[in-house]
């Protein structure tokens, strides 16, 4: 009979019965009796610190899952995992995503627990614990922090982080001073959650609750309302019977037809770019290739719905109010697979049922009268990208979706910062401002470093957008015509590596090519002269640049995936 509860995964001493004997003296000085052996255990997995502003409401929300818990029957037990903020983590918190994710499956894996809730909410926390949970196929439910609120400055309300660049980019260009910037700077972020817009964290949270991991409804209600505790102390009844069913597992949850119904709701929020690299790690997991040209052929397909910053003018507030999630994918209908299961033990179309049928038209348009009438994330691909980029084409300009022009070559993220405000760069409103050793293995860790601010000259003269490539990510929060994710990457001798200044691109984003237009011979004498910049030599920064997979296939790991194919670019 399979051993659960506390007197599962027993630490080996060579003597099982010494093991439990040992177990429960520790369990008995934390105040503990011998009744808990026999109760099944809900792990709650804490990401609360106090470099995570963001998480600032997790130990209210670990109180309301454990009432939940004890409530159905279970014992709860908090551990802390890993914790990434995305203003707190050098270069970026993607170096560290997987790292997470595997602290995450450990601690599952190798502790005595029977189910878990898996508390976060910043970027990388959400993705890195899908990605645990679905190696370890522990049954777990996905909990996030939820949206900030916003707040007002003179006449308008303020969300990070959209708000945040908005402003930013207006001090460059000379349209607020430096009292007015500062003036703004404690209204953007006003409660404690993470960002009020459609960034990364809420278009993660909704694609755990697309993927059927998290409860109906959870994606959208704010940090600070009431709604979030009653929401977390349901999560945590749910993992309680979870435990004691022994299931569903999250193997029997993301499923091909799950993963298609989130890249279906990804296009119709018009939600992040990363999030692309994201749901291909979670897939490859699975050993479920996530098909680029599907994510683009249903971007093609599904209308954007939904009216939120960077895309739209609202914030999740809004969205929240308008019905959320459930109201989109109900709109959505026949587009998605309503059959697929979900973590409350019923189908999607089931679970969707139970939920109001009020929508906001304004915040959550009909079908026929969308944002924009589809393509929110399109995939590239050419001889700059053989492998694909990413452009979130909801949030850039339209006139600038074909065009070609000279290139302007930053070799690294320090050279552009050097060098983007320089009033001699040589650089024109009509050039394509391209950043490279910015990926992966280049930065390493692929840092949101892809929305290459306009050049300060430009930006003072009027210029608001103009196309910018890299092997980098862009933030969720931020918009413009910016092309990001190029594969391979320049560190790994990707075409990206041999652009020089003055090289003509071209973008034709309805043709979904992306081009450098240099003669092949050119190109081969540029290669044989290419050599790679040296890699890290020691510690988790060497295990990362070694093993990391290109952005095509979610930079996860090649160990960690399901199966384990060869990895272009990286040392046998």
């Amino acid at each position: 009979m399979k051993k659960t509860g506390l007197r599962s995964r027993l630490t080996s001493y060579g003597d099982e019965g010494f093991a439990q004997y040992l177990r429960t003296a520790f369990l008995k000085s934390a105040g503990y009796d011998d009744g808990i052996l026999d109760r099944p255990i809900v792990g709650i997995a804490s990401t609360a610190s106090d470099f995570n502003p963001c998480h600032a409401t997790v130990p209210k929300l670990v109180e309301a899952v454990s009432r939940g818990v004890r409530d159905a029957g279970a014992v709860p037990f908090v551990f802390h995992t890993v914790s990434l903020h995305e203003a707190f983590i050098h270069p970026s918190t993607m170096i560290l995503r997987n790292l997470m994710a595997m602290d995450t499956e450990e601690l599952l894996k190798r502790q005595p627990i029977d189910a878990a809730v898996l508390i976060g909410g910043c970027d990388k926390t959400v993705p890195a614990q899908i990605m645990g949970a679905i190696s370890a196929d522990m049954p777990a439910v996905m909990l996030v922090v939820g949206p900030t609120v916003t707040g007002r400055f003179e006449n308008e309300r303020l969300g990070a982080c959209s708000d945040c660049r908005r402003l930013w980019a207006a001090h460059r260009a000379g349209e607020i001073d430096d009292r007015q910037l500062a003036d703004a700077h404690g209204r953007l972020v006003s409660s404690h959650g993470t960002c009020t817009i459609m960034g990364t964290a809420s278009t993660m949270a909704a694609m755990a609750e697309t993927l059927g991991l998290m409860l109906t409804g959870g994606t959208s209600i704010p940090a600070v309302h009431s709604e979030r505790l009653r929401h977390a102390e349901a999560a945590g009844r749910r993992a309680a019977e979870m435990a004691i069913a022994g299931g569903p597992r999250p193997s029997e949850i993301v499923t091909a037809a799950s993963l298609r119904n989130a890249a279906t709701v990804l296009q119709a929020l018009g939600g992040s770019t990363n999030c692309i690299v994201h749901l291909s790690a979670i897939a490859g997991r699975l050993g479920i290739p996530l098909d680029l040209a599907e994510v683009d052929r249903i971007g093609r397909e599904t209308p954007v719905l939904i009216d939120v910053k960077p895309v739209g003018k609202n914030y999740m507030e809004d969205f929240h109010g308008a019905g959320g999630l459930p109201a989109l994918m109900k709109r959505l209908g026949d587009r998605l697979d309503l059959a697929a299961p979900t973590v409350m033990g019923c189908t999607l179309g089931e679970a969707l049922a139970g939920t109001p049928d009020w929508v906001d038209d304004r915040i959550i348009r009909p079908i026929a009268d969308p944002i924009q009438a589809g393509e929110a994330l399109c995939i590239l691909r050419g001889s700059l990208a053989p492998d694909g980029a990413v452009i979130k084409r909801a949030a850039a300009t339209d006139a600038l979706m074909r065009h070609r022009g000279p290139a302007m070559v930053f070799d690294t993220i320090a050279v552009l910062m050097a060098r983007i405000d320089d009033p001699d760069l040589p650089v024109t409103k009509d050039h394509v401002l391209v950043l490279r050793n910015a990926g992966p293995v280049g930065a390493p860790g692929m840092p949101e470093a892809g929305g290459i601010p306009i050049p300060k000259k430009l930006a003072r003269a009027g210029v608001r957008d103009m196309v910018r490539i890299s092997d980098a990510r862009m933030s969720g929060t931020a918009s413009g015509s910016i092309v990001l994710h190029v594969s391979p990457e320049a560190a790994v001798g990707g075409p990206l590596a041999l652009v020089r200044d003055g090289d003509l691109i071209e973008m034709d984003v309805p043709a979904r090519r992306l081009d450098l237009l240099v003669a092949a011979d050119e190109l081969a004498r540029r290669r044989a002269a290419w050599t790679p910049a040296p890699r890290a030599a020691r510690g988790y920064e060497k295990l990362y640049v070694d093993h990391v997979l290109q952005a095509d296939r979610g930079c996860d790991f090649d160990f960690l995936q399901a199966e384990s194919p060869p990895n272009p670019g990286q040392p046998a």
